[in-house]
């Protein structure tokens, strides 16, 4: 009987203790983190580092605190710019002059006769734009490749280029040139 009377006050202190902590939770909660929630929301969230932060949260973080202007996210455009104005009450802006803006422009294509299957371009990619299995050929999904460049480096056979996106969505990704293909 009393492991059960001591089971029952542990369950009320604890329902206590995080009633508390989640009242707490709420009335100290700083504003400038629903405003960095806001901005993260508009960023398109490929972690390319493009920006000059190492993922669109602490980019979304540098332009609510004030230490980032709003103009640096390559793959979110001009529609980011205007979406982060429209936000925070600001001007619209150009790019800025250090993001390439024809880095958008870009998709990454493997070699696919090269390829190795390492799948080490599928590890760094951040937005799961390359597919593929360990020891086969992988290939990148053009539509979803934000030329963020992050696959370049890991790759031990330098199989993967980058090419102007009209490029890349003209050739067929899965079509090898060592196999005949018939039409019926």
């Amino acid at each position: 009987m009393e492991g059960i009377t001591a089971i029952v006050a542990l369950g009320i202190l604890a329902a206590a203790l995080g009633l508390v902590l989640g009242i707490a939770a709420r009335s100290i909660q700083v504003e400038g983190d629903e405003v960095e929630e806001e901005i993260d929301a508009l960023l398109p969230q490929t972690q390319c580092a493009q920006c000059g932060y190492p993922g669109c949260r602490p980019y979304a973080k540098a332009i609510a605190a004030g230490e980032a202007d709003i103009n640096l996210c390559a793959p979110g455009g001009d529609a980011a710019i205007r979406a982060l104005a429209d936000l925070l009450g600001r001007e619209v802006k150009p790019m800025a002059h250090d993001v390439d803006p024809e880095e958008n422009t870009i998709v990454a294509v493997v070699d696919e006769p090269r390829c190795i299957g390492c799948t080490l371009c599928i590890q760094a990619c951040p937005v799961d734009a390359i597919i593929g299995a360990p020891r086969q050929m992988h290939t990148v999904i053009a539509t979803e490749c934000t030329g963020c460049k992050l696959c370049l480096p890991p790759c031990p056979v330098d199989c993967i280029d980058l090419t102007p996106v009209a490029d890349a969505n003209s050739k067929p990704q899965w079509t090898r040139p060592d196999v005949a293909t018939s039409t019926i």
